[in-house]
């Protein structure tokens, strides 16, 4: 009796132990699966026209005294005012920032300043902007004539400025997401594995370049050089893959 009371004993032992094993092991493949992941890059362009334009520049004047060169720079910048009204860009439209001026030393033959003030300098910067950029382009490209009127005007390159950019940077990212979730996908399917939730996502920085530009940095580009331009948003994610 005891022999066969041991004996039920060991096989009900013996069960237990297989099922503890069976039990553990499809605890750790679940585990081990789970812990499985693949990571992609996804990305998302679009191609975006500028809608805010900028035009500055400088006018420079220099006259053998202060009076003169002050009341040079007023003249050549009532001539300027009449160039951009007839631009389409009327005197309440432009911002004039504050004159610097400075005095021009006399220089000897060998380099050296004599400290001698034989003229002086006065300059002041405008801006002009329009949401018509095609207008802003044109000004930039034509009022470098108004030399020709005796205005002494260098201007600086325009820029163009796309002012919806907050909402198009949650829109592409959300893309550039959907792209890197479709890319997981087919790799989890080449590999007869199922793609389960995402794990993570970074969100990398968005490239604005002018159209058909290859250039990338790793800190982002802001182009502001082209009215058209191309939007590229980046984002890596990683996926449970089951």
């Amino acid at each position: 009796m005891d022999q066969k009371s041991n004996f039920y004993g060991f096989v009900v032992i013996g069960i237990s132990l297989i099922i503890s094993v069976l039990i553990f092991a499809a605890a750790w493949k679940a585990n081990q699966s789970s812990n499985q992941t693949i990571t992609v890059t996804g990305s998302a362009k679009k191609e975006i026209i500028s809608d805010f334009g900028i035009l500055r520049g400088t006018i420079s004047v220099t006259h053998p005294s202060p009076e003169s060169a002050f009341k040079e720079l007023e003249n050549q910048k009532k001539t300027l005012l009449k160039f951009l009204d007839k631009n389409g860009f009327p005197s309440d439209k432009v911002e004039f920032f504050t004159i610097t001026s400075y005095p021009i030393y006399e220089i000897s033959s060998s380099g050296v300043s004599t400290g001698k003030i034989i003229g002086y300098s006065y300059n002041q910067r405008i801006e002009v902007s329009s949401k018509d950029v095609n207008k802003i382009k044109k000004l930039s490209l034509d009022i470098s004539s108004i030399i020709e009127q005796g205005v002494n005007f260098s201007v600086e390159p325009p820029e163009y400025h796309y002012t919806k950019l907050a909402d198009l940077k949650i829109e592409i990212q959300a893309e550039a997401a959907k792209d890197a979730m479709i890319r997981a996908k087919k790799i989890a399917e080449a590999t007869d594995r199922e793609l389960g939730p995402m794990r993570s996502a970074r969100m990398g920085v968005l490239q604005i370049t002018p159209k058909f530009s290859n250039a990338i940095s790793d800190y982002g580009i802001n182009d502001l050089s082209s009215i058209e331009k191309e939007i590229v948003g980046v984002v890596t994610a990683s996926f449970q893959i089951q």
